[in-house]
């Protein structure tokens, strides 16, 4: 990534504060869809909660957790909802 887009992730990454907004981030990449996007946005709070401490809760080892979030990762299902439930996060529908 270009240095100036790394800066602007970690401002925004900066302002995650609760879990609220952690989820109001994750709703951004759930509009439009696209696994892509939203591995990409668990990748990025993962990384603010530590990942190391992520890929513990999860049972996944910590290289593996950072391969599936990042870099067109495809992870299985089951992963991506350890993920969410280790961010203290939940998944929910709601009628389109």
């Amino acid at each position: 990534y270009p240095r100036s887009h790394l800066r602007r992730l970690a401002f925004f990454i900066s302002l995650l504060e609760n879990a609220e907004d952690m989820a109001a981030y994750l709703n951004v990449a759930l509009e439009p869809g696209g696994l892509s996007l939203i591995m990409a946005i668990l990748g990025d709070i993962a990384g603010f909660r530590r990942m190391a401490v992520v890929a513990q809760q999860t049972g996944l080892g910590r290289r593996s957790l950072h391969k599936s979030l990042f870099a067109d990762g495809n992870p299985a299902f089951a992963a991506v909802l350890d993920v969410v439930h280790a961010l203290g996060l939940r998944l929910q529908a709601t009628p389109a």
